[in-house]
């Protein structure tokens, strides 16, 4: 890679926790590209295969859980039984449901990731929320972020909060209220990187990026964002020594210089509503969105410097088959992504965008939010209508087994050693022999 050495958004304090490779620290994993860096975990289950244990969650979420050494992280919007003194009322979208009647918990829960054993719960806010959300959503869809020394749990309007890893809280930050696009609710996650957290608080009002010292939770800075709502979560790299905050946004793709905010490099943005997360791998930035249209792009950031719409440093583009909520997936220089929130996979060279195959079909997986996991040569696929798929990694689509759990799920699959765990929307599993 030469002078490009890169650092992925929720990377850690010295290059030798590389090597904890079963930590899943980041809801896109230990490279943020949705690989495990180890672990063989089966390639078949069901309700009564390959199960080592399951636990009932308190509450729906669509957060993606973490892994650091034997506990697994969950967090949910647990709803109670309390009333608001004044209740809000709803904006009357037709995308959303009524707003929430009670007081809801805002958890984050510590099991131990070999037994399933609650560790601890910890309530990190307690309100009714002011906002609608998705059909399809929860108010528990950011993902949180830790360094193996804390915890910044992400509840979008509900705050940012930084624990420790027995659930002892330093410090939270309010943010205010997102206006998302009708009520489609939140959806983004921080970014990590040494010291310093990046918020992308992307609405119809307010739109900002916002950087913060990660000891103190205080502003480094904040920089106003001509864009509307998007559900992207950023991602830190460092390439040639200085750390970068790559963002997805229907204007512009814009990239800051983490230390001072000034943008590195632009160009004209994505579709309608982005949502796939950037990744990063050997030099190379991918964007992806696919509302409304498809844009997957691949950016050289060797030679992105200014508005490179044109200088060379967009080395390939596609404009079919790209996804709308699930972000992509890479690993041995291939890029894994599906279209729309459907089941329909598709596999391109990542250095020049050469397509192996597109759109093959993984049949009832029903809506494909949860994005694509890889560990031990295998994607790993599971849907809303509990339908899991393994598919053989490589240029040629092989669907190696179907899989039934009785849940529905939005969250990623998780995999840490040789196990990978499934958060569905009322239990948590583990999959393991």
């Amino acid at each position: 890679m030469g002078k490009a050495t890169f650092i992925f958004a929720a990377l850690l304090l010295t290059t030798n926790l590389f090597s904890q490779t079963t930590n899943w620290p980041t809801w896109r994993g230990p490279l943020s590209t949705g690989a495990a860096t180890t672990g063989n975990p089966p390639t078949e289950w069901s309700e009564t295969k390959n199960v080592k244990w399951k636990v009932d969650l308190p509450g729906k979420g669509h957060s993606t859980p973490l892994v650091w050494g034997d506990v697994i992280y969950v967090t949910a919007a647990v709803e109670t039984d309390r009333k608001p003194a004044q209740t809000v009322k709803s904006d009357g979208s037709m995308m959303a449901p009524a707003s929430a009647r009670n007081i809801y918990e805002f958890v984050i829960i510590a099991y131990n990731k070999n037994n399933g054993t609650q560790l601890w719960r910890k309530v990190l806010a307690e309100e009714q929320p002011a906002d609608n959300t998705h059909v399809d959503g929860s108010w528990a869809s950011n993902s949180s972020v830790t360094d193996g020394k804390n915890i910044y749990v992400y509840f979008g309007s509900r705050g940012l909060h930084c624990i420790d890893m027995q659930g002892n809280l330093k410090w939270s930050r309010d943010f205010g209220q997102l206006q998302m696009k009708m009520s489609f609710g939140e959806g983004s996650s921080p970014a990590l990187y040494k010291d310093r957290i990046a918020v992308q608080w992307d609405d119809e009002v307010d739109s900002k990026i916002i950087v913060l010292d990660a000891n103190t939770g205080k502003d480094v800075w904040v920089k106003k964002r001509e864009e509307v709502s998007t559900w992207s979560t950023p991602l830190i790299v460092e390439f040639n020594g200085k750390a970068q905050v790559i963002t997805s946004g229907t204007s512009k793709i814009r990239s800051y210089d983490l230390a001072t905010g000034e943008v590195v490099w632009e160009t004209p943005g994505m579709t309608e509503n982005p949502t796939p997360s950037p990744l990063y791998a050997n030099g190379i930035a991918y964007l992806l969105s696919g509302y409304r249209g498809n844009s997957i792009m691949a950016i050289d950031l060797s030679k992105a410097q200014g508005n490179i719409e044109n200088n060379g440093a967009i080395i390939w583009k596609l404009t079919k088959n790209a996804p709308y909520v699930p972000s992509p997936a890479y690993i041995n220089g291939k890029l894994y992504y599906l279209f729309g929130n459907n089941g329909k996979l598709s596999c391109v060279d990542a250095k020049t965008g050469k397509i192996f195959y597109e759109g093959q079909d993984l049949p009832g997986i029903g809506s494909a939010y949860p994005s694509p996991t890889i560990a031990g040569g295998n994607i790993y696929f599971i849907g809303s209508t509990g339908t899991g798929f393994v598919v053989r990694e490589g240029e040629n689509f092989e669907i190696i087994s179907v899989n039934e759990l009785n849940d529905s799920f939005s969250a990623s699959p998780v995999v840490s050693g040789n196990a990978v765990y499934f958060r569905g929307f009322t239990k948590l599993y583990c999959i393991s022999q």
